[in-house]
């Protein structure tokens, strides 16, 4: 199985302002008529803890076997920046590979044939990664060379050859637009240009013989084509034939190259697995299920398939013989779910992480017929997981009857004796998802005793693609009236003090928070923006030149600045800022591609105009995400600080309620000052 996969697509980049990872998964949803009696629980006193224990935890990802599978490789968070290490798969101590105190560092993959080491880098957060060997003696080569302002490289790793000769890499150095693939010579790096990509389709896989490549071509977020070009030749043939919207993705090619397994939503509202041939274009089914198959990798030697399927915000792993067409049963483990499971080329190696709501990912490894061992302690040993508490899938009724999903944390000592404070969470995206996952900042406030409903409102993804595509062109709108409907579910549940109800989201989630308290005035006491989107048009303007494969797909899912710039001026909270009248805390990172500084920097003064207590967090050696530790320690800490003030131990004063401003929708719904619902 290759160790790493392709380019992470520019949308699902936008989406992900913070992790909300792997998590338990539960019994099943609740529904919106028994939503409160499943959060219902025992009260009981439980310890709180500093942010500085919590982060003191450790974040884990990625994972390759070396060529004998004597050790494993990845990166971790342990001493404040993200490294990467080796651990013996007996056990034992974390070797490191990298020892960077400022700048990030991530696995990627064991040469297969040596104890080479691939990983890669960026520089503050700006997401121009870089790929380098790391050679036995320490030493680093930059596999891919290229800084400057007017044409900054950004560079990925997409697979080893079958033989371990030979490895591809996807790099925008020819035109910062758009992603060539090269092939480089494991002994000495030289490098040939092998697909020259005028197309800007997005490389997804390459066979492990060479011959094919897979590309996604986006046409809009809820609807794209495969395709597989022979590079020998450079012919490409279109395997996505399809009505309709769907999606199709490249997951893996098998070792011989005959076949390319991939997801696709055309045949329903959920991705399934297939095949398709590269000899007749025939197509085969695979696997399928009743909610979305995410992930799909085949081991090298092609007998095993590893598969991931999203069940309700909740990740199930299984394993198939493809010899016999059986699963292979995995063990089952108290307290999380397996993740990104990795096979070893022997076939009788595994590696995988367990995750769960109250266990942050720890590395294992299994010998299949065998007991799995633990490689890593990941929760800090001197938070009692007891303490922390489990996720719940929680649904109501939105404003127009549709069943919105959500993911509610909620405190132990809350309970109708003793009402807590809430927060609605808002992920990111378009699209994105709150999964159950062990998620340090939630597990932080509902420890602090705030109840967290991280909500997938209409847009959401890993509901189907009806419930995706419900809020193209009309953001600001239904999506947003879906998180107002969550606060006033809030407010209705026994455990939950109705008066003291905030709302916190990161990127996308930041727009709808300064939407919800631009264009719904008096619904929430407070919000915290973590870099969210406060003025579309110059974020769409100004989105980094690598994501032009996706332009038209974002323009046509948000407004395109040329021709609907009034819609998207009409949907950017700047423009009403003068509307918000709580207290606001903003959290940005100075090298942020994705949403630039200027956009807090603007609302931040807009707001403060208002005579509106206003707090400002900048870390200038960050990007879209919080990734060190000492950054993680002042922001959230901070956050908590900002909502026991405004929030909890504020006094509530008197309703005023105002009229919602609704803005204008991409059908031409003209703007309308009304009472939204009640």
């Amino acid at each position: 199985m290759r160790p790493s996969r392709h380019l992470i697509l520019a949308l699902a980049a936008l989406a992900a302002a913070l992790s909300l990872a792997a998590c338990e998964r539960g019994s099943g949803p609740a529904s919106g008529g028994t939503a409160a009696a499943a959060a219902e629980a025992v009260a009981r006193p439980s310890r709180q803890y500093t942010i500085e224990e919590f982060v003191a935890s450790t974040q884990m990802g990625g994972v390759s076997f070396n060529g004998d599978e004597s050790k494993l490789l990845f990166a971790a968070n342990r001493d404040g920046v993200w490294n990467v290490f080796t651990v013996p798969v007996e056990g034992g101590d974390w070797m490191p590979v990298t020892n960077s105190t400022t700048d990030n560092s991530w696995a990627v993959s064991f040469f297969p044939n040596d104890d080479r080491i691939l990983i890669a880098r960026d520089k503050g957060g700006d997401e121009l990664d870089h790929l380098y060997v790391i050679a036995a003696d320490g030493s680093e080569t930059d596999l891919t060379p290229g800084t400057g302002p007017e044409h900054a490289l950004k560079a990925d790793f997409l697979g080893f050859s079958g033989d371990g000769d030979h490895f591809w890499v996807v790099s925008n150095e020819r035109d910062p637009r758009f992603f060539d693939l090269y092939r480089y010579a494991s002994d000495g790096y030289a490098r040939e240009l092998v697909f020259r990509n005028d197309q800007g389709w997005e490389p997804s896989e390459v066979s492990p013989d060479g011959r094919f490549a897979a590309f996604a071509d986006p046409n809009t977020t809820n609807d794209g084509d495969l395709h597989v070009v022979e590079l020998a030749t450079g012919k490409a043939t279109k395997v996505s034939e399809h009505t309709g919207d769907a999606i199709f993705a490249a997951q893996d090619f098998s070792p011989d190259g005959e076949w390319l397994y991939y997801t696709a939503n055309d045949a329903g509202e959920f991705a399934a697995l297939r095949r398709v041939s590269t000899r007749d274009w025939t197509h085969e089914d695979v696997r399928s299920a009743d909610w979305d198959i995410v992930d799909a990798a085949l081991s090298d030697s092609g007998r095993y398939l590893a598969v991931s399927t999203n069940v309700d915000g909740s990740t199930g792993v299984q394993l198939f013989d493809t010899t016999t067409n059986t699963e292979v049963a995995l063990p089952e483990l108290p307290g999380g779910e397996i993740r990104n499971l990795r096979i070893g080329r022997s076939d009788a190696r595994l590696a995988f992480y367990l995750n769960g709501d109250r266990q942050p990912s720890d590395l294992y490894v299994l010998d299949l017929g065998g007991e799995p061992r633990a490689l890593t302690r990941a929760l800090n040993p001197a938070i009692d997981a007891a303490d922390l508490v489990d996720s719940q899938v929680v649904r109501f009724p939105s404003f127009d009857g549709l069943q919105i999903p959500n993911i509610l944390w909620k405190p132990h000592q809350a309970s109708a004796d003793n009402r807590a404070p809430a927060l609605v969470w808002v992920h990111g995206g378009p699209g994105g998802q709150t999964t159950r996952a062990f998620a340090q900042v939630q597990q932080f406030l509902a420890n602090h005793g705030y109840v967290v409903l991280g909500i997938n409102n209409r847009g959401s993804s890993g509901y189907g693609k009806t419930f995706y595509a419900a809020d193209d062109g009309r953001h600001g709108r239904e999506p947003l009236w879906d998180v107002i409907e969550a606060k006033r579910w809030l407010a209705q549940q026994d455990y939950v003090d109705p008066d003291r109800i905030g709302v916190i989201g990161g990127s996308y989630g930041g727009y709808m928070v300064l939407a919800a308290l631009a264009y719904h005035p008096g619904e929430f006491r407070a919000g915290v923006d973590i870099f969210g989107v406060a003025n579309w048009v110059r974020t769409l303007e100004s989105i980094p030149p690598y994501w032009e494969s996706f332009r038209e797909a974002l323009y046509r899912e948000i407004g395109n600045p040329e021709t609907q710039r009034d819609f998207l001026l009409a949907t950017s909270p700047l423009n009403h800022a003068g509307n918000i009248d709580v207290p606001l805390m903003v959290l940005q990172g100075a090298n942020d591609p994705r949403v630039i500084q200027p956009e807090s920097d603007d609302v931040v003064a807009a707001v403060r105009a208002n005579g509106v207590p206003v707090e400002y967090v900048v870390f200038p050696d960050e990007g879209h995400g919080f990734t060190k530790k000492a950054n993680q320690i002042a922001g959230y800490g901070a956050v908590l600080a900002f909502l026991d003030e405004h929030l909890k131990n504020a006094p509530v004063p008197a309703p005023a309620p105002r009229p919602a401003r609704i803005p204008v929708g991409a059908d031409g719904t003209e703007n309308a000052e009304i009472p939204r619902s009640e």
